[in-house]
């Protein structure tokens, strides 16, 4: 038997998601055309492989030469896929679960994946796991759930073993003060301890660029500019707070009134011009508020080492879910046939 074409078309998923995942750990951002091609090829093929559901048995035809062969459960893959899985990945971005380009990635796999693909190398056939339901989108969210929850047990595993016992040691990880420019997550400090209302890195970058400062003169000048009068007269485009790949330049904005007539941090109406600097911005800073942002900076001048969530660059385990359910099949189904609870 050969492999339809349709299948060997969706093996085309594998570099994009694979580049992706790359982009979602080097950046977390991961550009809406990435999905283009791929939403195209799903709307094609869900429009040829219905055709040939639609034309009844045999369920194979031929497409100007290619071989396309669908099940007659066909339209019940798709039903489950768009109206099952699709909504439940909505759900999760609204519950902010995970983030947008996640919710947008897996909307293309719920609409190209919604049957069991095959694949033919001599005598094997691959996926070789199915599931009773037969909904491939399905199989790859539930293996990419199970990969992802591997990454909470390695934070603990890594912390315990370096001997960091805190309330977030499932979620995060102790990292120099200087990694901070080129991390992704959350602060889980404040001056009071450890939090999981931390300050948002991207924020943190924001403000540094909006005021046009390194952390490293943060932390050296700390006294002098937690006085909001310090601020540049001219603020510095804030970005989107993402981690650059290149070296960046940043200047004071102009005119800085330099003083710092009271030396505590208590004694500003608006310590480090937190508050300014969101009022200021045409756009969020990924929820965080003057509070947040006061505390994650004070935190930075402070301490040489912080707790961080690095966050779970979804996309990655979807890329590694998507392997397995091309190569294994379904982690689920495997796991419960081994312990007899289902049979498949």
């Amino acid at each position: 038997m050969h492999t339809p074409i349709p299948d060997l078309l969706r093996l085309l998923a594998l570099p994009v998601l694979g580049w992706a995942a790359w982009r979602d750990i080097r950046t977390r951002r991961v550009s809406n055309v990435t999905w283009y091609p791929l939403s195209a090829l799903a709307i094609v093929l869900l429009v040829l492989e219905g055709w040939v559901a639609w034309s009844g048995p045999p369920f194979a035809r031929e497409w100007f030469g290619l071989q396309v062969v669908v099940s007659e459960w066909y339209f019940f893959y798709v039903a489950v896929s768009l109206g099952f899985v699709a909504p439940l990945v909505i759900a999760f971005w609204w519950f902010r679960a995970f983030g947008g380009a996640d919710a947008k990635a897996f909307l293309v796999i719920a609409a190209l994946f919604p049957a069991y693909p095959l694949y033919h190398l001599g005598e094997w056939v691959f996926p070789v796991q199915g599931t009773v339901l037969g909904v491939f989108s399905l199989t790859i969210l539930t293996n990419t759930v199970l990969l992802g929850a591997l990454y909470p047990v390695s934070l603990f595993v890594r912390n315990l073993i370096a001997g960091r016992f805190a309330s977030v040691m499932f979620v995060g990880r102790v990292i120099p003060w200087d990694e901070i420019p080129t991390a992704h997550g959350r602060l889980l400090e404040t001056p009071d301890g450890t939090s999981r209302s931390g300050a948002d890195l991207d924020a943190i970058r924001m403000y540094l660029r909006w005021r046009g400062i390194m952390l490293t003169d943060l932390r050296e000048r700390a006294t002098d500019l937690r006085d909001p009068a310090t601020l540049p007269a001219e603020p510095n485009p804030p970005t989107d707070g993402a981690v650059s790949t290149t070296d960046e330049a940043v200047t004071d904005g102009g005119a800085v009134i330099e003083r710092a007539q009271i030396s505590s941090k208590s004694g500003y109406e608006d310590p480090w011009g937190a508050a300014h600097f969101l009022d200021g911005i045409d756009h969020g800073a990924y929820g965080t508020t003057p509070t947040q942002l006061r505390e994650g900076l004070e935190v930075l001048v402070t301490e040489d080492e912080v707790w961080v969530s690095p966050g779970i660059p979804f996309i990655v385990p979807m890329f590694g879910g998507l392997v397995v359910a091309f190569s294994y099949g379904d982690l689920l189904s495997g796991l419960l046939g081994a312990l007899g609870i289902v049979a498949i």
